[in-house]
């Protein structure tokens, strides 16, 4: 065949079927220039066709080259796919150690306001002690009330619930009965104050005490903004230095 040896080199390169149909082709070039063409024809032809395969060739090496460009912008697509992955799983065990942790310090906090509940309460309870033993004599020197018998902590039932009161007693003055009610804040807060007053209302309304009622609240500490706070709504403040039996 008339074509050049670079040609047929490239030829051998291709892949076979490929190759075949190439080759089918020339054959094929080759038997109508036999029976059609003259030789300077065939070779202007020929000329034209190896150009027209250097194209093709051109264009089957871009493609080639395109696809291990794609071949490999796949594989770093998959390191990256792989490199989220393991970040993803790290994420999810970071997470299980945060929730973890979480829980530990939620225990913790649990346990401390357990701790300080119950130092509050121990400190509370330590002042409503003292103020029962000395409420007999405060109150008549203070509030002109004449105790009927000592002051206690008891528990009452009201609307099928156990309800404490921290201090509680009775007396006369001026001929009339008076109900004393109180508690006993280390720190006393308008919260406090508010949870106090709904107190004296559920007493009020079961008929657990009468129509006077003197309301107590003894304390180590208060604002003076929550001490005005609460003898606007008619309690009774006495400081813990003052409990003297």
């Amino acid at each position: 065949m008339p074509f050049s040896t670079a040609l047929i080199r490239k030829l051998e390169t291709v892949e076979p079927q490929l190759k075949e149909v190439l080759l089918v082709i020339l054959e094929e070039v080759e038997r109508n220039r036999e029976e059609s063409v003259t030789k300077k024809e065939f070779l202007a032809f020929a000329e034209k066709t190896e150009n027209s395969f250097q194209k093709v060739w051109k264009a089957i090496e871009e493609l080639a080259q395109a696809q291990k460009r794609t071949e490999k912008r796949v594989e770093e697509l998959a390191e990256a796919q792989k490199r989220t992955e393991v970040r993803i799983e790290e994420l999810v065990e970071a997470q299980k150690q945060t929730e973890l942790e979480i829980k530990k310090l939620a225990k913790g906090l649990r346990e401390t306001r357990q701790m300080v509940g119950g130092l509050s309460d121990t400190v509370g309870y330590g002042l409503e002690d003292r103020a029962i033993a000395a409420l007999p004599g405060l109150l008549k020197k203070r509030f002109g009330i004449e105790p009927d018998d000592g002051f206690v902590r008891k528990f009452i039932v009201m609307d099928g619930k156990e309800v404490e009161l921290n201090m509680f007693g009775a007396g006369h003055k001026d001929g009339e009965k008076w109900f004393i009610v109180g508690e006993g804040k280390a720190k006393l807060s308008k919260k406090d104050i508010d949870k106090f007053l709904r107190l004296l209302t559920r007493l009020e309304t079961a008929k657990i005490v009468g129509d006077h009622v003197l309301p107590l609240m003894v304390t180590y500490s208060i604002r003076p903004a929550t001490e005005d706070y609460a003898k606007e709504r008619g309690i009774n403040i006495i400081w813990s230095y003052e409990l003297k039996s």
